[in-house]
């Protein structure tokens, strides 16, 4: 069997087929990491809840029939942590996944329709 030997004009041709290949990767790679899991990532949910405007004092209201026995009238924290400025902690999409998961036990699963979670994230910014 007999090796041959690239000549000195396909040498170029042989790295520049190379250096595309690893371009197109790279490419690739950088549509995945900034389109396509972020987009797997965000459930329906999530998505339609970003998409509202909610309301402060309609937040207020859930938050008081729903959280206020762990968290405080006031949020301040009792058996649940003391939500002021949550949001600083925690972006809009980890915080309704908090809220709808419970993985942080002895917080329940709850998820309530899209808008009154828009309004309790909307109650949550408005804590200072």
């Amino acid at each position: 069997m007999t090796v041959e030997t690239p000549t000195p004009a396909q040498q170029p041709q042989r790295g520049l087929i190379s250096a595309l290949v690893l371009l197109t990767a790279i490419c690739v790679t950088i549509v995945m990491l900034v389109v396509v899991i972020p987009a797997a990532r965000s459930d329906p949910y999530t998505r339609t809840t970003l998409q509202l405007s909610g309301s402060a004092e309609q937040g207020e209201q859930l938050f008081l029939l729903n959280c206020a026995g762990c968290h405080g009238i006031a949020a301040q924290g009792l058996v649940g942590p003391n939500l002021h400025k949550v949001d600083n902690r925690k972006n809009n999409r980890q915080l309704i996944q908090q809220v709808v998961s419970g993985r942080t036990p002895p917080m329940p699963r709850f998820q309530p329709e899209p808008q009154a979670m828009a309004d309790l994230l909307a109650y949550l910014h408005s804590l200072s």
